[in-house]
């Protein structure tokens, strides 16, 4: 098994803001959990890793992201000046999922993998473009207009 490490990730803001996602547990389901100042512990984004042999003898290999939204403060409390602690309003999760062959080989899946990304990442009818993980200006996921990209964020189906 590899080293569990701090993981930094960049989102999607109009100022990208880099979270660090730090080692929590690596048994039974390695988890890493954001550390953001100030957000309580369900506020936190949080990743998963899953590797299962399945009857066939292939694997199934899932990262699973989630990433809470907290409400936001309308009001400035009770008349006492009570203000209650913000809430996880919802959850966006994304899971990407590779099935493996027991046959298939660290190329294999590393080009599966490679360009599974690369679609995601905005491919394009255009060689070399797309939406470069960390090093995008700000909101380029939000308003790109390449056809996975679209689909995953506007949903919006390529047709």
């Amino acid at each position: 098994m590899a080293a569990m490490t701090n993981l930094l990730v960049k989102d999607d803001a109009t100022t990208p803001v880099e979270a660090t996602l730090v080692p929590i547990t690596d048994t039974p389901i390695p988890l890493w959990r954001g550390n953001a100042a100030g957000v309580p512990i369900e506020g936190q984004i949080r990743v998963t890793a899953v590797q299962e042999k399945l009857k066939n003898g292939s694997y199934r290999i899932v990262v699973k992201t989630e990433v809470p939204v907290m409400e936001t403060l309308g009001a400035s409390g009770t008349s006492a000046g009570y203000v209650a602690p913000p809430k996880v309003a919802y959850t966006m999760t994304c899971i990407t999922t590779l099935f493996a062959d027991r046959r298939s080989t660290i190329a294999d899946r590393a080009n599966a993998v490679k360009l599974h990304v690369g679609l995601l990442q905005g491919a394009s009818a255009t060689t070399a473009t797309g939406i470069l993980a960390n090093t995008a200006a700000g909101d380029a996921w939000k308003n790109s207009t390449l056809p996975l990209t679209q689909h995953l964020i506007n949903m919006v189906l390529p047709n």
